[in-house]
């Protein structure tokens, strides 16, 4: 009851509205089956008076929206783009140190192999200092020993001189 009440009053107010019910009404009426829903996918008609500013509005929104998208979608493209720089310069960096990688591959080969070719060398290059430390000690003992014996020799001539 209460929204009867209001709708009358409403009706006083603007004589207007109900002229728009009554074309909103005939809009909707199908021939078979009486009122129905609209199937447009717009509340705006073309042919329907509409209040300019409103339109204005709607023409400045629809206009910030499609420049702010537009922005969206190129600072996303954007993006991509950069993201798509640098994963080639990644695969470029990658594919350089794995040639890098590669050649330090092949000259620790290569040092491994002369290595190899050296090791008998220096295997006769260890016995030979082994045996220069074992002559270097048998000299000084026999430095040791050649002094004792002067010492002793010297000891003997100065007895047969007294």
């Amino acid at each position: 009851m209460a929204s009867e009440a209001s709708k009358e009053e409403l009706r006083s107010e603007h004589p207007n509205l109900e002229t728009c019910e009554a074309d909103s009404n005939l809009r909707f009426e199908s021939p078979k089956k009486g009122t129905t829903l609209s199937t447009s996918t717009s509340s705006f008609e073309a042919l329907d008076p509409h209040d300019p500013n409103l339109s204005r509005l709607a023409n400045t929104m629809f206009q910030k929206t499609s420049e702010y998208l537009q922005e969206e979608l190129t600072a996303t493209h954007e993006d991509y783009r950069l993201l798509e720089r640098l994963n080639k310069e990644t695969s470029a960096k990658y594919s350089e140190l794995k040639t890098i990688s590669s050649n330090v591959s092949q000259s620790l080969d290569l040092l491994n192999q002369k290595y190899k070719k050296l090791q008998p060398v220096l295997d006769n290059i260890n016995q030979i200092d082994d045996s220069v430390t074992k002559l270097e000690q048998a000299a000084y003992k026999l430095l040791a020993y050649s002094n004792r014996l002067e010492s002793k020799f010297k000891d003997i001539e100065k007895d047969i001189k007294k």
